[in-house]
């Protein structure tokens, strides 16, 4: 890097501020994120037209900031989550410009905030078991119960008029299937629009001004499209021609206008569609990847949004983009600390014909060659010569790697390590029939996908050190991980399985109701219907294939993939003979759920990766 050897890289990569999810005020002045430049994760508001940027929070907000804030209808104050060390059982609290909080709801399972008007707080929870949408007036001890259904519902969007809201779930036989509901604000009279067919998925992403259309997602030609969905005449008008898969996020104030997300090449792209004529345009922006926020209002008037932008080098910034001249500016810029963006390690992306089933010797479960499909991937070259690789599975299934900074595989360049991110069968960005390949078949092609890319790598890049080939992921990416080495273990020369699955069975029953029916059910169906499939791509099942180094990292208050996953996987292989600190390191990270953006405990999962890798691998650190 461009700094002297004394500097600490891990401490300082760790150390990076990050700003998280801004969404403006209802005048549309101001924009509430979490921002953690002092240290710690705190709440901060910016002025937009000064610049002015002031921290409302003083520790009153988690440490994590995984889940996102809103303001409040009036825009005095900010909603958040709290939940206890990462555990995901959040309660919702307000805050204002003095730093004063308040518990507006406090219950039993996960709350995740819908939407609030000047009487009510909207939000999904599992109270009950399932998910299911709830109300909560701010004077009131507790909630109204609008929503019963056995699927988890989505969603929760409240028309401007606050009479009715939207939503989506699924009362079909057709597990993938999703339908977009509206009912009466207090919950009745529910109505299914029943856009699209039977086994694909719509979703509500926003009113119009009016209250009288919907904007909506459908991915029934495969690719995700954008609709517009009359009320009155229960018409529905669809945008794009169909060869980017697209998201619907927002209505202009308008009402003429929306905007969306496009997928292309591993990038994200924002998207402006004029209602009336059906033609839309890409925005002028960098090549990487542009969100308008994780929830919440990205308007700040007529023609000006928010959108966050980043790229492999670059890290995220604060845009207020004008949609009337297609011009920027920034407002809050990324901070590097000792780096510039040039320190960084770039990606080559390519696509790779994958079969499902590689070269390389499948030890667990063999697999005859699948569908051949086009496969993306992106390589980050550490400069190291000759470099190991770590291959890098993303988490999911349902989710991609992008052209964006990621700061994982950045602290691994800098030691000297090349990664390799793999979009196997099941990912996003591609469609829903691609993304269904991976029903009833977890640890299958897609497994065989990323070592098709990575032996396709090896041969590329004749720097790349075959010697030397190490597998890391978190959550589903764990769970690659683990299967990785015992499915291929001829492959790897050691592995970092993160907050990972280990037996599917125990995963489905003490995950979160949600994700059990959402995840687990909707792509494997449940342990009575399938027992033999849940016990064979267990990476619990095959343990004995294990014949590399390993090192467990689970924090002890996940509910998505409880504590017991790595657990049961540490104690059959102290059954089974494996030698702790030899052929496997395990480490519990308290105060932590699943990951964490905390600098504090991002940099000890830093050091953990730095030091198994050092002693088992042994590259020289940069």
């Amino acid at each position: 890097m461009s700094e002297s050897e004394e500097l600490d890289i891990l401490e300082a990569l760790a150390n990076l501020p990050t700003m998280a999810h801004p969404v403006a005020s209802p005048e549309g002045d101001r924009v509430a994120l979490y921002y953690d430049i002092s240290g710690r994760n705190e709440l901060h508001v910016l002025d937009v037209e000064s610049g002015d940027l002031e921290q409302w929070s003083d520790g009153e907000v988690p440490r994590n900031a995984r889940w996102f804030v809103d303001w409040t209808a009036d825009g005095e104050r900010v909603l958040f989550h709290l939940d206890d060390d990462g555990n995901e059982q959040n309660d919702i609290h307000v805050i204002d410009e003095t730093g004063a909080t308040e518990a507006v709801v406090k219950i039993d399972g996960q709350a995740v905030l819908s939407d609030a008007t000047e009487e009510y707080v909207y939000f999904a929870s599992s109270r009950d078991g399932q998910m299911n949408l709830y109300r909560q007036a701010f004077d009131a001890d507790e909630p109204e119960k609008l929503t019963e259904y056995e699927r988890a519902v989505w969603g929760g969007e409240l028309a401007p008029t606050e009479d009715h809201i939207a939503y989506s779930t699924n009362e079909t036989d057709d597990f993938d299937n999703k339908d977009v509901y509206i009912a009466d604000a207090d919950g009745s009279n529910p109505r299914n629009l029943e856009i699209g067919e039977v086994g694909a998925e719509a979703v509500p992403n926003d009113w119009g001004p009016d209250g009288e259309r919907l904007l909506v997602t459908d991915n029934t030609e495969d690719l995700g499209r954008l609709g517009i969905y009359d009320l009155a005449s229960d018409e529905i008008q669809w945008l794009g021609d169909g060869t980017y898969e697209e998201g619907g996020e927002t209505f202009l104030p308008d009402g003429e206008r929306v905007l969306g997300i496009r997928s292309r090449a591993a990038e994200s792209i924002p998207v402006i569609y004029d209602v009336e004529t059906g033609e839309g345009r890409e925005l002028e922006l960098p090549a990487g990847v542009a969100s308008f926020g994780m929830w919440g209002n990205p308007i700040l008037d007529e023609n000006r949004v928010l959108i966050t932008q980043t790229t492999t080098t670059t890290r995220p910034e604060l845009l207020e983009y004008d949609l009337s001249t297609d011009e920027y500016d920034v407002l809050l810029e990324a901070e590097y600390g000792p780096f510039e963006p040039a320190d960084f390690a770039d990606v080559e992306y390519f696509t790779i014909d994958s079969t499902g089933v590689p070269e390389t010797r499948q030890a667990a479960v063999e697999h005859e060659p699948y569908e051949e499909l086009e496969i993306e991937a992106m390589l980050y070259d550490s400069g190291q010569r000759p470099s190991p690789l770590i291959v890098n599975p993303h988490g999911g299934p349902r989710a991609r790697d992008t052209k964006r900074f990621n700061l994982y595989s950045q602290v691994l360049a800098a030691r000297g390590y090349s990664v390799l991110q793999v979009n196997y069968r099941g990912s996003t960005g591609k469609g829903r029939e691609f993304v269904e390949t991976l029903i009833d078949d977890w640890g299958g092609a897609e497994q065989g996908d990323v070592v098709v890319a990575a032996e396709h790598a090896l041969e590329e890049y004749d720097w790349l050190d075959d010697d030397r080939i190490i597998v890391f992921g978190g959550s589903y990416g764990g769970y690659s991980a683990y299967w990785q080495l015992v499915q291929y273990p001829d492959f790897y020369d050691a592995g970092i399985a993160w907050i990972g699955l280990t037996d599917l069975e125990d995963q489905y029953e003490n995950t979160m109701p949600h994700f059990r029916t959402e995840l687990m059910e909707k792509y494997l169906g449940t342990p009575g219907e399938n027992p033999e499939l849940y016990e064979e791509r267990s990476p619990i099942t095959h343990l004995e294939n294990l014949s590399a180094p390993l090192l467990m990292v689970h924090g002890v208050n996940d509910r998505r993939v409880p504590v017991s996953q790595a657990r049961l996987f540490r104690d059959a292989l102290d059954e089974a003979g494996y030698e702790k600190g030899t052929a496997y390191e395990y480490e519990e990270l308290g105060e932590e759920g699943h990951a964490s953006t905390d600098q504090d405990q991002k940099l000890r999962m830093f050091r953990l990766l730095d030091d198994f890798l050092a002693r088992r691998i042994g590259t020289e650190k940069q």
